[in-house]
């Protein structure tokens, strides 16, 4: 009972997190290029604030239930360095796509945090964007781990 509970936990919280990049790279960004950029910027801000802080939740529950479905997959009898090679895969990207989340929410999103709250509006537009940019290669990344380990 544990494993599929760790594997339901898993799937869903990568379909929360890639789910989410989708919706906000492909839906909401284009639909706010009609705002103003003091509304554009700061309803940015406001929705990655939410959204990142959920995802922290969410990485964490990949990276633990992760680990755990490996560890319980060893224990049944499996070699520790002879994982199928799309759960190598999976977790090689995955540990990929994790520091880029950290490197968002700690590093990209303090910046336009700081200058919408400054009200400096060309800078929180230049902040905006490696955002933007990090989240389509992490939602690309999502992607192909997820193509990769249904097609493998």
């Amino acid at each position: 009972m544990l494993y599929p509970a760790l594997k339901l936990a898993h799937l869903l919280s990568i379909i929360a997190w890639v789910g989410g990049m989708a919706f906000a790279h492909f839906f909401l960004r284009p639909a706010v290029q009609a705002l103003e950029p003091p509304q554009r910027l700061t309803l940015m801000r406001d929705v990655l604030q939410r959204f990142l802080a959920a995802m922290a939740l969410a990485v964490t529950v990949v990276l633990l239930s992760g680990l755990a479905l490996i560890g319980l997959a060893h224990m049944a009898g499996a070699q520790a360095l002879a994982m199928p090679p799309a759960w190598t895969f999976m977790a090689i990207l995955g540990l990929v796509m994790v520091a880029i989340f950290v490197g968002i929410w700690l590093r990209l999103l303090p910046r336009l945090n700081q200058a919408v709250n400054a009200r400096q509006w060309p800078q929180a537009a230049a902040a905006l964007a490696p955002i933007r940019h990090w989240v389509g290669v992490n939602l690309t990344l999502g992607v192909v781990i997820v193509a990769v380990v249904m097609l493998w």
